[in-house]
């Protein structure tokens, strides 16, 4: 367990999390260390496990499953937001003066080590992951985590100490911070998005900067030259401010397009205020590997490539990935919409792009914009838009899932829905394609 980590330290309170994921019950789990009665509380019955019961006895946590009432927040004086649950559902339901904070928020209340918080719309994940292999294989203990992998409250309850934190930090887990700080913050890029959730795109923006809010003069904000104009109006930090845009410094075998450029960029300014050259950069992107399911190479038969990039929920990251390809794509796409203009792709869907092969929800939003300038077509699955993909491709074509949506429609999550892909190009052809590398965000 991290040394500022002691029982007793919130003895007294009475805490409730909202929400069972894995950030809920770490938050849980970490409330529980420090001495607080912990209330748990989950519409989704479905969602508790076994083990989230058994832990719930052994931890003495007050599980609540169900709709939410004013009566399961009576006497609680802190509420821990899981990702993705919005206060205004809450709001009525919640006592006069309750402190309402994220995961992130009440894990960094009991962190001293140097934190790097990478955030933004698109290519965070593969920006997060690049530096914490970097500063790696330069000889730095690293924990990478956050919105991915493993939440910063499971970290502090190891007992396996870093030199440097490198988290990825999503709008949601910003949104109910108020003394979050990072020594290094990193703002990718900004497009509309979660707009399902947050109420405006403002809302969502304002969320972003609050990593940068509590930043010093002495700490670094790395930030995209597409973002200039619109911070530079606002007061947002106190932080020395760096601007980047894509260079051809860096060659990453694994990574491609433009935008991974842009991510090289981002990351090695982020190591450099720790001492990593750009000597030491080069040197370590050999045998760098990004997450799966984005821009995932995931196999070839008879010169038609099959492409994974279901992470890409937003039109920036579908942008991304058409860039990237030389050749002429069928794409699938679909899920629920999460905002902004898919006729703006217009143009490089005339230029990229063979046929659209849509799927599941948000047909009344993509058809009409993209019909003009392509063939395309729907189907209620996915599994039945690889059959139509796979009947219309010929060599040279690449076949690329890159959904511009969030996967709820049909499937639990984006990594489902990768595998699902995956799993239909099996079914379509009888055998697995032969494999190939991963080629980026």
């Amino acid at each position: 367990m991290h040394e500022l980590i002691h029982p007793g330290q919130l003895k007294g309170h009475h805490a409730a999390v909202v929400g069972a994921g894995r950030s809920g019950i770490a938050a849980a789990r970490l409330l529980a260390a420090l001495g607080a009665c912990t209330r748990l509380m989950e519409r989704d019955e479905s969602r508790i496990t076994s083990k989230d019961r058994d832990l719930a006895l052994e931890l003495g946590w007050d599980m609540r499953i169900g709709e939410h009432t004013a009566e399961d927040f009576a006497g609680v004086d802190l509420v821990v937001l899981s990702p993705g649950v919005p206060l205004s559902s809450l709001a009525s339901l919640l006592p006069e003066g309750v402190k309402v904070i994220s995961e992130l928020e009440l894990a960094s209340w009991f962190v001293s080590e140097p934190m790097i918080a990478v955030t933004g719309t698109t290519g965070k994940t593969t920006t997060t992951a690049l530096i914490g292999h970097v500063l790696e294989r330069c000889g730095k203990t690293v924990f990478v985590g956050g919105n991915i992998g493993v939440p910063l409250s499971e970290y502090l309850l190891a007992e396996k100490p870093a030199d440097i934190l490198v988290l990825e930090v999503s709008s949601f887990q910003l949104q109910h911070t108020d003394s979050f700080h990072p020594m290094v913050g990193v703002f990718v890029n900004f497009s509309p998005n979660h707009l399902d959730v947050h109420t405006s795109e403002e809302e969502y923006f304002m969320a972003k900067l609050a990593l940068f809010a509590n930043m010093r003069e002495r700490d670094l904000a790395v930030l995209h030259l597409s973002l200039k104009d619109e911070l530079e109006a606002r007061t947002f930090t106190r932080a020395k401010r760096i601007y980047y845009v894509g260079t051809d410094r860096f060659d990453c075998p694994s990574l491609s397009g433009p935008h991974n450029q842009e991510n090289l960029e981002a990351a090695w300014l982020a190591c450099r205020y720790f001492g990593i050259t750009q000597e030491d950069m080069a040197r370590t992107l050999a045998d760098f590997r990004p997450k799966p399911h984005r821009l995932e190479r995931i196999g070839e038969h008879q010169g038609v490539c099959f492409v994974d990039d279901s992470k890409a929920t937003t039109l920036t990251a579908l942008e991304a990935a058409l860039k990237s390809f030389e050749q002429p794509v069928i794409l699938l796409a679909g899920g629920i919409f999460k905002g902004g203009d898919p006729s703006s792709l217009t143009p490089l869907f005339r230029e990229r792009v063979k046929a659209v092969c849509l799927f599941g929800a948000s047909r009344e939003v993509f058809e009409p914009a993209w019909r003009a300038a392509c063939p395309t077509t729907w189907n209620p699955t996915l599994e039945e838009a690889v059959q139509t993909a796979c009947q219309q491709a010929q060599s040279g074509d690449v076949v690329l899932l890159s959904p511009a949506t969030s996967s709820f429609d049909l499937f639990e999550n984006y990594k489902a829905r990768g595998k699902a892909f995956c799993k239909a190009v099996e079914a379509y052809y009888g055998e697995l394609v032969t494999h190939c590398d991963q080629i980026g965000d």
